[in-house]
């Protein structure tokens, strides 16, 4: 089965107040919101805790391209942010790739794909011009707390594992 890619979104711009707030918003995940804000600046990603604000479900890509029957950035992009409707990072800095998928810390989660929580970092780019491409915003927040549904990433996922089990 052949898909048609979506056409490619445009990039979402969001006002300099809005990417205040979402920063704001996403460097209160950490007691020293200063220091968040400091390692962006210098580095463009800082490392957040994760189990207060959000908490992050790893998703291997070869999952995430299967689901979307592309590895094109883009298109890939443009199909989470219109199934998740809600935040994804991906660290390409290993040979997996992973998606971080966001979601509340109080959302339940009973998939295969491991729930990272608290005691554990998370690399988060800076809003705005990435610096790196090796951790980027694939869905970037549009507002503070713009997390995605668990159920949805559950269906997407599933999806992918039906349509490998019918696929010649």
């Amino acid at each position: 089965m052949t898909r048609i890619p979506p056409p490619p979104r445009p990039p979402v711009t969001l006002p300099e107040r809005d990417k205040r707030l979402i920063s704001a918003w996403l460097a209160g995940a950490d007691a020293h919101p200063g220091a968040v804000h400091a390692a962006w600046a210098d580095r463009g990603l800082a490392l957040l805790p994760l189990g207060h604000r959000f908490d992050a479900i790893r998703v291997p890509a070869a999952r995430v391209h299967a689901a979307v029957h592309s590895d094109d950035a883009r298109t890939v992009a443009a199909f989470l942010g219109d199934w998740l409707a809600g935040t994804v990072i991906r660290d390409t800095r290993s040979g997996l790739g992973p998606y971080y998928v966001l979601i509340a810390p109080d959302s339940a989660w009973n998939g295969m794909e491991e729930r990272l929580s608290t005691g554990t970092f998370l690399g988060v780019p800076r809003l705005g011009h990435p610096v790196s491409t090796l951790t980027r915003w694939v869905v970037p927040p549009t507002a503070p707390g713009d997390l995605c549904d668990p159920a949805h990433l559950s269906a997407l996922l599933m999806t992918a594992e039906t349509l490998k089990a019918v696929e010649p």
